[in-house]
C-alpha cells in the first residue's frame, strides 16, 4: 500500500512547491518502494509507494492520462480485477500487467462518482478531473485506508496521515473538544462515533463507502454503500450446497487478499476465524510455490491462567493441531517476553498520531509486524471481523428467537442437542434463554441507561459537551448492552465509526512496516454472501457456528473445528508483565493528577480513586477490570498531551 498527498489550490492560485515538497518530507518516516510528484498549475498529487501486488512494481503514481485528461493517485489494492476488466473489457494483453490505479480511472470514465461501487478492495484514491475542473475520490466500504483532509476558502489538502498536513500554513494542532469527549467517555476500544472529524479541529477525514467531490471550493460527501441484511435469503436444497458456496466465496476472498509479489503471512491463533483463513490459504499458495508464515501469540511461561474453565488464554494445544493439520507453513510462536504494554506507549502514540486504547495487545500486534517485515512478507492475513460473517452463529440468542415465536418443536430439539455438547443441562439453560428471549421481564420498569463504568472524562468537559447523552443510544460500553447478537451485527457493518477505527489502526501500522493487514472475513462478497444466509445455517443441531464448522472438514483438525468448550482470551496476561514495572505506572500517574492541564479533560478524583482501589500491586485477574483500563487509558492520554504541547 502506499501514502498519498495533494493540493488543490482555488482561484488558479499556484500550488507552492515548498509547501508540496514538505507534505512529502512529512512521509519519509515510512519506508518507499518508490516516491513521485505531480504537479499541474494549481493542483499537487503526490505518492509515497509501497510495492505489494505484483502489478504495482510497474505501477508509477501519480499517473497522468493524457487522453482523458485525468490524474490519479491511489493507495489500493483493489480485489475484484477479473470481474472489473470483463466489465470494463479490458483487452486480455493487457490485464496481467494493468496497475489498479488504471483501472479505478477506467472504472472512474465509465461509471463516474458511481465507480466506487463497483471497487472490491482496500482503497482510498484522489483523481483530478482536468475537463470538469474537480477533485473525485473515494475510501473503501469498509473504510481500510484512511484519507485525512484540510477544507478552507482558499484550498483543499490531503493526506493518508495526519502530521505531513501540520507543515502546511494555517493548519495547527488545536484539539477537537468534542471528539476528545468522546475518546475520554468510551471505555472500550472505540475512539470516537463520529466519522468525520478528528482529534484535531483543523483536519477532517473522509469516511468509510463515501466519495468526495471539490469543485468551485465547494466539498460534498456522499454515501455509496452499506451492508443491509436482505428479508430474502438464499436457498439451497442442502446444507452441502451452502458449505460449497460458502468454500467458492471464502476462497475467492482469500486468493485475492492474498496477491503479492513478496511473501504472505497469517495471524494464527486456536480460533475458527484465523484457522479458517490460514487453512484456506495454503493451497493456493502451494501451486504458486510459496509457503505460508503464520505468527502466533502466547503467554510467557510463567504465566499462571486465571481465566475461567470456558476460556483459554493460551491457545498453544490449539494453535499447535491447527499447524500440523494444516501443513505447508512456516510457524513462530511469539511470546515477547521482554516487552509490555507500558514499554510500547510513546512508539504507539508516534505511529497512531493520537492516543489509543488497544494496549492489551499493542505490544505483540507490533512485534508480529516487525516480524513480517523481516520474513520479506507483503501482505498479512487475519480473521478480525469472522466473528460477524464466517463464525457468526450465536446459539443463545437463536434459541431465544426460537422461544419468542413458540417455535417449540425446533426449541426443545436444539437445547437438547446444545446441552449434549457443552455437557450444560437444562436447567441451567433455560432461565438464560428465559431472560435473552424476554429481557423487559427481568428490567426495571422506568429504568435509565446511566453509566455503569468509572468515566475518564471530567465531568465538566462532559456535560459542555453533551457527550453522554449523545453516546447513550450506541452500543460503545457505556452501559449495559440491550443488543442481541442479531442487533449487534447489523450494528458491526452499518456503523461506520467501527470500520473507521479498524481501518485506522491498520493503515498506519501497515506504512510503519510496508506489511498490509489484510481480513478475508471482512471482504464485501463474503459479508454479503454471510448476511444471505439463514439463521439455521448458523446454528444447527446444537452446534454454534454451525456453517464454519461443516465447511471446513477436513480443512481444520476437529479439535479446533468442533471446539464448543472454550474460547481463547487474548490479551489476559497484559498484567502480568506489567507487576516488574507497575510502580513507574503509580508514579506517572500520580504525576498527571497534579497536572493542572491535565486535570481540566481528565477526571482526577476518578483516576485517584480506582488507582487506590487497585493498589500497589494489580492481580493478573483484573486483566479486564475497568478501573485498571482506566489508569492505563489515562496514562497514555496523558503522554500524548505532553508530546503535542
Amino acid at each position: 500500500m502506499s501514502a498519498i498527498a495533494g493540493v488543490l489550490n482555488y482561484y488558479g492560485e499556484p500550488v507552492s512547491i515548498e509547501a508540496a515538497r514538505n507534505m512529502m518530507q512529512g512521509l519519509q518516516k515510512y519506508p518507499a518502494d518508490d516516491v513521485r510528484t505531480w504537479y499541474d498549475g494549481s493542483v499537487f498529487l503526490g505518492c509515497h509507494a509501497q510495492w505489494i501486488t505484483p502489478e504495482s512494481i510497474h505501477e508509477r503514481l501519480p499517473y497522468y492520462d493524457e487522453q482523458s485528461k485525468l490524474a490519479i493517485t491511489a493507495d489500493a489494492i483493489i480485489d475484484n480485477r477479473g470481474e472489473l476488466f470483463n466489465r470494463l473489457q479490458v483487452a486480455k494483453s493487457r490485464r496481467e500487467q494493468m496497475a489498479d490505479s488504471e483501472l479505478i480511472l477506467l472504472a472512474y470514465l465509465k461509471w463516474g462518482k458511481e465507480a466506487p461501487q463497483y471497487l472490491i478492495g482496500d482503497y482510498a484514491f484522489v483523481i483530478w478531473d482536468e475537463k470538469r475542473q474537480h477533485l473525485f475520490g473515494a475510501r473503501d466500504l469498509l473504510g481500510n485506508r484512511t484519507l485525512y483532509y484540510r477544507h478552507d476558502a482558499r484550498q483543499f489538502v490531503f493526506c493518508t496521515v495526519i502530521n505531513p498536513l501540520f507543515t502546511l500554513p494555517g493548519v495547527n494542532k488545536g484539539l477537537n473538544e468534542s471528539w476528545i469527549a468522546e475518546f475520554l467517555a468510551i471505555p472500550y476500544i472505540l475512539d470516537s462515533i463520529d466519522v468525520r472529524s478528528t482529534l484535531y479541529s483543523s483536519i477532517d477525514q473522509i469516511p468509510p463507502a463515501h466519495t468526495f467531490q471539490v469543485a468551485n471550493g465547494k466539498l460534498t460527501l456522499e454515501q455509496y454503500g452499506t451492508f443491509t441484511v436482505p428479508d430474502k435469503k438464499i436457498k439451497f436444497r442442502s446444507n452441502a450446497e451452502y458449505e460449497e458456496a460458502f468454500r467458492q466465496v471464502f476462497l475467492e476472498a482469500i486468493t485475492s487478499k492474498s496477491r503479492t509479489f513478496r511473501q504472505v503471512g497469517a495471524s494464527l491463533s486456536g480460533g475458527l476465524d484465523s484457522g479458517a483463513v490460514v487453512s484456506f490459504a495454503v493451497n493456493p499458495l502451494h501451486k504458486a510455490g510459496k509457503t505460508l508464515h503464520a505468527y502466533s501469540y502466547v503467554p510467557p511461561s510463567d504465566f499462571v491462567d486465571w481465566t475461567s474453565k470456558s476460556m483459554l488464554a493460551d491457545e498453544s494445544s490449539y494453535i499447535r493441531a491447527t499447524v500440523e493439520h494444516v501443513g505447508n507453513l512456516t510457524h513462530s510462536y511469539m511470546g515477547f517476553s521482554e516487552q509490555n504494554s507500558f514499554s510500547e506507549i510513546d512508539d504507539l502514540i508516534d505511529l497512531m498520531e493520537a492516543p489509543y486504547k488497544f494496549f492489551e495487545n499493542s505490544f505483540w500486534l507490533k512485534g508480529m509486524l516487525e516480524q513480517a517485515q523481516r520474513d520479506d512478507v507483503g501482505v498479512l492475513l487475519n480473521g478480525a471481523r469472522g466473528n460477524y460473517t464466517i463464525s457468526w452463529g450465536p446459539a443463545i440468542d437463536y434459541y431465544a428467537r426460537l422461544l419468542r415465536n413458540l417455535r417449540w418443536v425446533r426449541f426443545y430439539r436444539e437445547i437438547k442437542l446444545y446441552g449434549k455438547i457443552g455437557n450444560i443441562g437444562r436447567s441451567r439453560l433455560l432461565p438464560f434463554i428465559g431472560k435473552q428471549a424476554f429481557p423487559f421481564l427481568t428490567r426495571m420498569p422506568f429504568s435509565k441507561r446511566e453509566p455503569n463504568k468509572p468515566l475518564l472524562i471530567h465531568p465538566d468537559l462532559a456535560a459542555r459537551t453533551g457527550v453522554i447523552e449523545k453516546l447513550t443510544n450506541h452500543d460503545v460500553g457505556l452501559t449495559e448492552s440491550t443488543m442481541d447478537e442479531f442487533a449487534a451485527r447489523e450494528y458491526q457493518f452499518n456503523h461506520l465509526a467501527i470500520s473507521n477505527h479498524q481501518g485506522t489502526s491498520t493503515t498506519k501500522l501497515s506504512l510503519r512496516y510496508s506489511v498490509c493487514e489484510r481480513d478475508p472475513t471482512s471482504d464485501p462478497r463474503v459479508i454479503r454472501f454471510c448476511l444471505s444466509v439463514p439463521v439455521e445455517q448458523f446454528v444447527q443441531n446444537g452446534r454454534d457456528r454451525s456453517l464454519i464448522r461443516r465447511s471446513t472438514a477436513g480443512y481444520l483438525p476437529d479439535k479446533v473445528r468442533l471446539n464448543q468448550r472454550v474460547r481463547g482470551v487474548q490479551g489476559a496476561d497484559w498484567i502480568h508483565r506489567m507487576l516488574p514495572i507497575w510502580r513507574l505506572v503509580t508514579e506517572e500517574v500520580k504525576h498527571l493528577c497534579r497536572d493542572s492541564a491535565v486535570s481540566q479533560l481528565l477526571n482526577v478524583k476518578q483516576i485517584q480513586a480506582s488507582l487506590a482501589k487497585i493498589g500497589d500491586s494489580p492481580k493478573p485477574e483484573l486483566a479486564y477490570d475497568p478501573d485498571v483500563r482506566l489508569i492505563m487509558q489515562s496514562l497514555i492520554v496523558y503522554r500524548f498531551l505532553q508530546k503535542i504541547s
